[in-house]
């Protein structure tokens, strides 16, 4: 399944993504403006719904996941030999997105204000600009690793005192104390 070590290349001060076999994804994307977008209920919903529909429609396994008040951490395996990351997350950030702001403008409270970026081609915004942070991850070591960084994440922004207490995460699921809000393929991760 993996191969030797791979990390981001840089070309001409661009970090270019590598839609490689064999390479899991560690992705890490932000709300709009850093904002705690994430601590509303149905917004993770919306997002736990794309998720798993991208799953099916790109052939995606979801390793592990945790969604933070103001971002959004996933460990993605794709099992296509071809497949194009950039279209993987934009399918997510865009179908939330629309959802959330479709949402505020059905709303009387005046919701859509918080997601107003003051630009006129694009007025209104759930997530920040670009791809966020990717890295190809090609070792179980990795693997391992980013599955305990992403699950430990809540506790040292100190929103929980342990992984388990946080219910936007996968963490759950990897120690068989019940299912999280997505299903993780596990078994498709020999961790020994």
């Amino acid at each position: 399944m993996f191969g030797p070590e791979t990390q981001h290349i840089i070309n001409m001060g661009k970090r270019v993504q590598l839609n490689a076999p064999g390479h899991a994804h560690e992705l890490t994307f932000s709300c709009f403006q850093n904002r705690r977008f994430l601590m509303r209920r149905q917004y993770c919903d919306y997002l736990c719904q794309t998720i798993s529909a991208m799953r099916d429609q790109y052939s995606v396994h979801l390793w592990a996941y945790v969604f933070m008040p103001n971002h959004v951490h996933l460990l993605l395996y794709p099992t296509r030999p071809e497949y194009d990351l950039g279209a993987i997350l934009q399918s997510i950030k865009q179908s939330v997105s629309r959802k959330v702001i479709r949402d505020a403008r059905e709303s009387s409270c005046g919701e859509l204000e918080q997601f107003r970026t003051g630009v006129k081609d694009r007025p209104y915004r759930f997530w920040q600009k670009g791809g966020g942070y990717d890295r190809n991850i090609v070792s179980k070591t990795v693997v391992r690793s980013a599955i305990s960084y992403i699950h430990n994440n809540p506790v040292r922004a100190g929103l929980v005192k342990s992984p388990e207490d946080w219910e936007w995460s996968s963490f759950r699921d990897w120690e068989g104390l019940g299912a999280g809000p997505i299903f993780i393929d596990r078994d498709y991760l020999s961790m020994t």
